[in-house]
């Protein structure tokens, strides 16, 4: 198949999503429920830091749910609905990303209008989720601080189109000697501007930022 033609094949599988994102970004916004998308490689500790996040947004009384997906299995779902949020899990059979098709498919049966926060917990991959919307209205990129302060560098587009930064097992970046002020410096040059919040899951530093950041854009978006 030449080249052209798979470009083109790409850009109306694009195009279709978009349309489908608009609709659900539409529908999200008539329910009245503010949707988190959060994408990273694997192994980041992006399900650990939701768990975290949803425990904590439940025990202050907010309504939160969750979709997670993964290549297989519903393990992540299971682990996440220890929070006592409503969680349901995306299984792609093998797809690399969510799709606006997807979400749609999985919110049936859910009243919208009954949640705060919806998360969505995209498959474990830097390249192909940044090209799909999913009607979110916040892109939160996790890095690491295991995986190297140059991610950024060398996935450009995830960084680019997210709207916040989070660096996960921050309690660990003495002991892999993360370099701080490296991973800022690029992060900031692919997206200059962007903020950045340090996090650990495991101690639990950053996650009161993190949840005050959620609640100061949700305001913002509902003035």
């Amino acid at each position: 198949m030449s080249q052209p033609r798979l470009l083109e094949i790409k850009k109306n599988v694009l195009d279709k999503n978009d349309r489908l994102a608009q609709a659900l970004r539409a529908r999200f916004q008539a329910a009245g429920v503010y949707v988190v998308n959060l994408v990273s490689s694997p192994g980041t500790g992006k399900t650990a830091l939701l768990e975290q996040t949803l425990r904590q947004m439940v025990e202050q009384g907010q309504a939160v749910a969750a979709l997670v997906g993964d290549l297989e299995t519903e393990n992540d779902a299971n682990r996440l609905a220890r929070s006592g949020a409503p969680v349901r899990q995306i299984v792609t059979a093998g797809v690399c990303h969510l799709e606006a098709e997807m979400i749609e498919r999985h919110l049936a049966g859910w009243d919208l209008s009954s949640l705060d926060v919806l998360f969505i917990e995209n498959v474990g991959n830097l390249v192909c989720p940044s090209s799909y919307d999913l009607g979110e209205n916040l892109r939160v990129v996790l890095l690491s601080v295991t995986e190297g302060e140059d991610k950024p560098l060398k996935y450009p587009v995830m960084f680019n189109s997210s709207d916040v930064a989070l660096i996960t097992k921050i309690d660990l970046a003495e002991a892999v000697e993360f370099d701080r002020n490296a991973a800022y410096a690029n992060i900031q040059a692919v997206r200059p501007g962007i903020q950045i919040i340090e996090t650990s899951a495991k101690s639990g530093q950053g996650l009161a930022e993190w949840l005050a950041y959620l609640a100061q854009q949700r305001q913002a978006l509902a003035k």
